[in-house]
């Protein structure tokens, strides 16, 4: 008889979320993102003969933990950005930002066509499209430790960043309906693209609109309580209509956190942000480390051949190629010295983001056969692990050289 979820399932469940955390601590007691150590157990555990945890892992339920929790990371994600902070920011960080997304996307598609010349086309613009990708949240991290917030620097690489995802978000959502359609096609590009601006516009204008009536009627006859809930129901509902839309479902959770500024829930008194980010983080911190397990398990070690090996060796250096080549965008106002380096470091880890634009094209059919071979798969896993782990501390590195030089000029100076 049938009683819902299978036991095997909440057992996979139960041991997906511990491998997570323990092997996010273990990261993070080394000094490097928890994302790395989530990544790194899901590949061990992924690669151990368990078939029967391995067919749970890829089943419905656990799939719909990770993307619930990799929905809610991006909804965090736009919560923590502010559509005002990327006007103010954007004459300099927008150009950054847009060198970010071209230069790796373009670098990306000509290694893939040059390695992989029988794979579709399709599979060479999903492969450009990750590594277009920027982790804000981890440079956001290093930044802080470093205590270089209030660099110059540092103000660029985190509007860059940010305006960096909207692009990448757009970017992505254009692959993925040109995948699906099977005809890239100057039209059908044409037609997706103004869809995906279109979308993104379309939800951030009507959403603050609806949005606005829908949080004074729940503050005036609701309780606070009532406030987690309902932002949560926005990012889902504007997730199934991104996903209705054509585009990706994340698309939709990172316009609704851009949606849910200050203004929008101002009814609930000053800290409204911050009681939606306390009721989202202890969803998004047991789920959306499962996505990242989950996307460790599907790297099978067994599917790399020398072509795949190869593959991600160029990604690794083309992807830091890419983003060092942000700091040629660098702008610095009159008596401001920006360091170029810097920026291009801060924008070379592609971190959780570029993972979920890799599992993305990883779920892709076309033409009834996957996008992505296993092989493919687990180099561009690879690529985005490695510009993961290298970039933090070459970053931390070049902070820490550039505060020694000022203080040596200013001991120079007095």
């Amino acid at each position: 008889m049938e009683h819902g979820l299978s036991a095997m399932t909440w057992l996979t469940l139960a041991v997906v979320i511990l491998v997570a955390k323990l092997g996010g601590e273990a990261a993070v007691r080394l000094r490097q993102p928890a994302v790395l150590g989530e990544l790194i157990a899901g590949m061990i555990l992924g690669n151990l003969p368990l078939p029967a945890l391995m067919a749970e892992a890829s089943g419905p339920a656990i799939q719909f933990a990770a993307e619930l929790g990799v929905m809610l990371l991006l909804f965090q994600v736009g919560l923590e950005s502010s559509v005002a902070q990327m006007t103010k920011v954007a004459p300099r960080a927008g150009v950054v930002a847009i060198i970010g997304v071209i230069v790796p996307s373009v670098l990306g598609v000509g290694a893939s066509m040059l390695i992989l010349p029988s794979a579709p086309m399709a599979a060479h613009l999903f492969i450009g499209a990750t590594l277009c990708a920027t982790s804000v949240g981890i440079t956001a991290s290093v930044l802080k430790d470093a205590g270089a917030l209030g660099r110059p620097e540092a103000h660029v690489i985190l509007g860059a960043a940010v305006i960096d995802d909207v692009l990448g978000l757009v970017v992505l959502a254009i692959v993925s309906a040109v995948a699906v359609s099977g005809a890239p096609d100057a039209w059908t590009i044409g037609r997706i693209t103004g869809t995906a601006v279109g979308f993104v516009i379309g939800a951030l204008a009507i959403g603050l609109w609806v949005t606005r009536g829908v949080y004074r009627f729940a503050a005036k006859f609701c309780s606070p309580q009532v406030l987690g809930p309902v932002s949560v129901a926005v990012c889902l509902l504007l997730g199934g209509a991104s996903e209705r839309a054509g585009l990706a479902a994340i698309v939709g959770a990172y316009a609704a956190g851009l949606l849910l500024d200050e203004v929008r829930l101002r009814p609930f008194g000053e800290n409204g942000v911050h009681k939606v980010e306390e009721f989202v983080s202890p969803i998004v911190a047991v789920f959306a480390p499962v996505f990242f397990v989950r996307t460790g398990m599907n790297v099978k070690f067994s599917g790399f051949d020398m072509t795949s090996l190869l593959l991600a060796i160029v990604l690794v250096v083309v992807a830091v190629i890419g983003k060092l080549a942000c700091g040629l965008g660098v702008r610095s106002a009159p008596g401001e010295r920006i360091d170029r380096l810097t920026v291009g470091l801060g924008m070379t880890p592609r971190g959780e983001v570029g993972l979920i634009f890799a599992d993305a094209g990883a779920r892709l059919v076309v033409d009834g056969n996957p996008l992505f071979s296993p092989g493919i798969y687990s180099a561009l896993v690879i690529a985005v692990f490695v510009t993961t782990l290298v970039a933090p501390p070459a970053l931390s590195m070049r902070l820490r050289n550039l505060s020694k030089k000022s203080e040596t000029a200013s001991e120079a100076g007095a």
